[in-house]
């Protein structure tokens, strides 16, 4: 029998962060996951592996673009054994540290799947075989999320290996001729990113009327041009309403914008995730679900039973790592007995298509469905010196400010390497900044960081290189 004060079930950035910071606050701690080390989804089958495969395809669509600065490289040879290797690399090298990490922590790693007893006991099958018992002052549940799969979108007859979730995509079984990528979200359009670039005809299908839904459409809108040049084909308004497998492929019948069917050789779902919150003896406690099967939590990441926390995907969207490890912290300060919460002003959100899309705080469209009375500043990189210098003027910097505060509510990117550039955005909004704080604080020159300093300065009419002036 193992007796901890805390114990985190799931070993992903939340869980993985949680226990650390436990350990670090001397507390004695149990981290439990199926897998060899901590990781969970975003290491292993999610973010990271996702972001490696990003990085290839990047890289493969700048030698083609080279071209257009007098640089001409042959037309590149894809080896999937390689590529596979290379992405199975970064991810061993990650989670072969936080494995590491937890040992010099002094973490206690239970490498199984756990069920609940009561509110103080759990009950882990162990992945070596045999069974292992926790007692617990605390436990923290970071089971987070799994693949959506809608009914519709289930083959008649079982699974075909030819229909594939993100997990699946992310192992590169081959580079199909032809590709559809059903859902227009961040998962959809990054992983149709990759296979377009190593050589697949990627068809996207979206229900609803943009891709990304949620994002505001003036960022979206760039970013749709060049999707649409670099897939074979978009489809908006549209759904899928039923599939079948064929010799030749899965035959897919279209409803909507595009009526019809059509065949491909792979189908990539990719609609959405949803909460593992199917915890074996969750109902043994107080814990409470919503009506969309998110665990509830407080502000201090509490469920309903006092002695459980829950944290990350399976509390709630954003479905996002970095809002995972944040809440993990938060619980576990809340567990040491520190007055904290989780109230954070901005989650930063990013896509990592080609051009990148990012945000954070208030958006556009929030604010219109708010009825909230914003200022929007914009600032081209048409004008930006750097982009110019990159060939890539196809981004756009936006400040939402409020109009009376001049407070810096939400900012908007879209451009290359955008997710490198939010975390300014994310001070400034955590730390209360106005559009004058952003306009006189010096940003390097030539940068595409400039282009959130010039962006204020177009707030007040007075952008160096954008005339717009400020109307009295």
């Amino acid at each position: 029998m193992i007796a901890v004060q805390v114990v985190v079930v799931g070993g992903g950035p939340g869980g993985y962060a949680a226990a650390f910071l436990a350990a670090d606050l001397g507390l004695k701690t149990a981290l439990i996951d199926p897998e060899l080390n901590p990781g969970g989804v975003c290491v292993y089958r999610g973010c990271i592996p996702s972001k490696a495969l990003l990085h290839v395809a990047k890289l493969v669509t700048e030698a083609r673009h080279a071209d257009a600065w007098g640089i001409t490289f042959s037309e590149p040879a894809i080896n999937l054994d390689k590529l596979r290797a290379f992405k199975n690399q970064v991810v061993a090298r990650l989670t072969g540290g936080t494995g590491l990490l937890a040992k010099s922590r002094k973490v206690q790693y239970v490498r199984g799947l756990a069920s609940i007893e009561d509110a103080h006991t759990l009950r882990v099958k162990l992945t070596s075989g045999g069974e292992e018992t926790v007692q617990f002052e605390h436990a923290i549940l970071a089971t987070g999320s799994v693949p959506a799969v809608p009914a519709s979108l289930r083959l008649p007859g079982g699974d075909d290996p030819r229909v594939m979730d993100s997990t699946a995509a992310l192992d590169l079984p081959d580079i199909p001729p032809s590709l559809l990528v059903v859902g227009g979200g961040y998962i959809g359009l990054e992983l149709g990113s990759v296979y377009a670039a190593l050589g697949s005809a990627v068809t996207v299908v979206e229900m609803t009327p943009g891709l990304l839904p949620g994002a505001d459409r003036d960022l979206v809108d760039i970013l749709a041009k060049s999707i649409s040049r670099t897939m074979k084909a978009v489809l908006l308004n549209t759904r899928v309403v039923q599939m079948k497998a064929e010799p030749a492929g899965i035959r897919v019948t279209f409803d909507g914008g595009q009526t019809g069917d059509a065949v491909f050789d792979r189908v990539l779902v990719a609609v959405g995730r949803r909460p593992n919150a199917s915890v074996p003896g969750l109902d043994r406690t107080q814990v409470r679900l919503d009506e969309r099967g998110f665990i509830v939590v407080d502000e201090q990441m509490r469920t309903a039973e006092p002695s459980i926390f829950a944290i990350g995907d399976v509390v709630g969207e954003p479905m996002l790592a970095h809002k995972a490890s944040h809440e993990g912290r938060t619980a576990v300060e809340v567990i040491a007995g520190h007055k904290v919460v989780f109230e954070p002003q901005a989650i930063p959100a990013v896509v990592f298509t080609d051009p990148e899309l990012a945000w954070a705080g208030l958006t556009e469209a929030q604010a219109q469905a708010a009825g909230r009375t914003v200022s929007v500043a914009k600032f081209p990189w048409a004008a930006s010196g750097r982009a110019i210098t990159l060939d890539r003027v196809d981004g756009l910097t936006k400040l939402l400010i409020d109009p009376a505060t001049e407070r810096i509510l939400g900012v908007g990117l879209v451009g290359s390497g955008a997710g490198e550039l939010i975390a300014e955005a994310v001070v400034a909004i955590e730390m209360g900044a106005t559009a004058s704080d952003l306009k006189l604080s010096i940003h390097p020159h030539p940068t595409l960081t400039e282009t959130l300093m010039e962006a204020a300065e177009v707030f007040f009419g007075q952008s160096t290189h954008v005339y717009k002036p400020k109307r009295p």
